[in-house]
């Protein structure tokens, strides 16, 4: 009797094939034949799936994003607005080996989707959902008493550098260092007087 095979999780296993070639090689070498191969799959078992690299790229790129959102969905988003907002925020930073995979194929791919259409599709959207969530957080936290946009373009360029500083510099940008900086913004945005 021949094996069932779900879609989805055939699809879930190749996007994760297609990290571990980029992290392993780089974005340039996350051909069809190079995935299908670490995926321990044939060509036509791939392309069966994905029709063209692009395709699986997109994909891939995806996957991060919906771990992310999952991760996020499972916080509870109730109690005081600072605690509550890094208890969020925290789950966007590379933390742990697994956050810290995801950060590095996002980089690459952010990097890729400056030439690459289908690619500048996906980072844009994820580009308007981390900066409205940006917003929302500091509107949660201080309210109307500061610039909400400008202090959300601060919030958003405090995670883009702590995450691209953890890619380059992990040795420097420690979980723990990463979590104080961002608590230390954080901090900033608390109205001082009554609201």
């Amino acid at each position: 009797m021949p094996k069932i095979v779900d879609p989805t999780e055939r699809r879930q296993h190749l996007a994760e094939a297609a990290w571990r070639v980029i992290l392993r090689d780089g974005l340039e070498h996350a051909s069809v034949r190079n995935v299908a191969r670490e995926a321990g799959l044939s060509n036509g078992s791939l392309r069966h799936m994905f029709s063209t690299q692009a395709e699986l790229l997109v994909f891939a790129m995806n996957q991060v994003v919906e771990r992310i959102e999952r991760r996020l969905d499972s916080l509870d988003p109730t109690g005081d607005p600072r605690a509550t907002a890094e208890r969020f925020l925290v789950e966007l930073l590379p933390l742990d080996e697994e956050r810290q995979k995801e950060n590095a194929v996002w980089l690459a791919f952010t990097a890729r989707a400056l030439v690459d259409p289908e690619l500048r599709e996906c980072a844009e959207r994820s580009y308007d959902a981390l900066r409205a969530g940006c917003r929302r957080w500091v509107t949660e936290i201080a309210g109307d008493q500061i610039d909400v946009e400008q202090e959300a373009d601060r919030l958003h360029a405090v995670l883009d550098g702590l995450a691209v500083h953890a890619a380059t510099r992990p040795e420097i940008a420690t979980a723990d260092r990463l979590r104080a900086t961002l608590a230390m913004h954080l901090d900033t945005l608390v109205p001082s007087g009554p609201r």
